[in-house]
């Protein structure tokens, strides 16, 4: 059976200590490597190319968002699952956008972290109940954009409700592309398009539209 191999980054050791025993204690998976700051785990993601990489949202040099942003460009294949304290529907929204495929709190981490790489190494969200009562209080918000939003999908073509499916179980553009047999800047442009009609700003809004709209069911996400 094929090892899941895992990156563990994070700026305090008695955390990545402990991540690493929760994770090296489900069988066939492996700690492949650690970083103690955001430069050192893209450098680690780039030359080991972790089936996912652990992140923690506050390290010095580099902070979570933008190490799962330049990992997600430069190993498209590492899915990420940021592992933090902040409980800020605009930090989960900044992580979902920069790539992210889970966002969980590390008062949850003895709980829901072997469900959490799990989920992602599978190519789903997962985000905690808890976080998504902190995105869903973020987006009551913005209910007067989401009703028309709603009134939008009505004209969303076939097309655009299977890219917005995707999209919303953390395919990125090449994997839609891949799936669909069509250019990759197509499906940018379909991704665009997509959140031009739908009034959506971001990839935790298209994610929550989704779900709200019976797009993609909530287990989808975790």
């Amino acid at each position: 059976m094929k090892k899941l191999r895992i990156l563990v980054a994070d700026d305090h050791g008695l955390v990545r200590r402990g991540a690493r025993a929760l994770l090296q204690s489900r069988r066939g998976w492996r700690v492949v490597g650690e970083a103690a700051n955001g430069r050192a785990a893209v450098e680690e993601a780039i030359e080991l190319k972790p089936d996912v990489a652990v992140v923690d949202i506050g390290m010095p040099e580099l902070d979570g968002v933008e190490v799962t942003r330049q990992i997600r460009e430069a190993v498209p294949n590492t899915k990420v699952l940021v592992l933090t304290m902040h409980e800020s529907d605009q930090m989960v929204r900044q992580a979902l956008d920069a790539g992210a495929s889970g966002y969980l709190l590390k008062s949850d981490l003895t709980e829901c972290l072997l469900k959490a790489v799990k989920a992602v190494s599978e190519g789903k969200r997962f985000l905690t109940p808890k976080v998504s009562e902190i995105v869903l209080q973020g987006f009551l918000k913005t209910t007067s954009q989401h009703q028309q939003a709603k009134r939008a999908g009505a004209r969303t073509t076939p097309r655009e409700l299977e890219i917005l499916r995707l999209l919303a179980e953390g395919r990125s553009n090449k994997e839609i592309a891949a799936q669909l047999g069509i250019a990759v800047r197509t499906a940018e442009t379909h991704r665009a398009k997509i959140m031009l009609k739908l009034g959506l700003h971001s990839l935790a809004e298209l994610i929550h539209y989704a779900m709200s709209n019976q797009i993609i069911s909530p287990k989808e996400t975790r």
